[in-house]
């Protein structure tokens, strides 16, 4: 099984690849309710759920996760952690027995505490070393964006 949030479709790239090199199964995991299109509101709502520690509600489950063995996890790095939706994910789904191979993409900052929030959510799983890629276009796009909207436009 190949499983993984992506937001911005950086880590849903190397979902797609995992996925298209060995007999699997691809699962997308996804909020019940959206987050925000807007990427500072996401970042806001997001830290919001990590300090409170919520666990946004799923829009589907993985059905019959007893089959699986072996699940690759992807999920960005938010606020310096895991998104919250995979601690959703890890808490309705019984990884006991499982190996997890986590793939991880961050904007710079590196891997942060997720990797104890996958230990602290999948107790009786055997979590493999990750593979960890820096992808953090949608923050560069912004910020460049912003940076050229700032500047004054002169006619050609």
């Amino acid at each position: 099984m190949v499983a993984c949030f992506s937001r911005s479709g950086n880590t849903r790239v190397v979902a797609g690849l995992i996925h298209r090199s060995m007999p699997s199964d691809l699962f997308q995991v996804e909020p019940a309710i959206d987050y925000p299109a807007d990427y500072l509101e996401t970042v806001a709502k997001a830290r919001q759920e990590r300090d409170d520690g919520v666990e946004p509600a799923l829009r589907t489950r993985i059905v019959d996760i007893d089959r699986y063995d072996t699940v690759y996890l992807g999920f960005p790095i938010w606020g310096e952690t895991a998104p919250p939706i995979i601690r959703s994910l890890l808490s309705q789904h019984d990884m006991s027995g499982k190996t997890i191979v986590p793939f991880i993409t961050h904007g710079g900052y590196g891997v942060g505490s997720s990797l104890r929030v996958l230990a602290r959510h999948a107790p009786n799983a055997r979590i493999l070393e990750a593979f960890v890629m820096q992808a953090d276009q949608e923050r560069k796009t912004m910020e460049s964006v912003n940076a050229w909207l700032a500047t004054p436009h002169t006619a050609r």
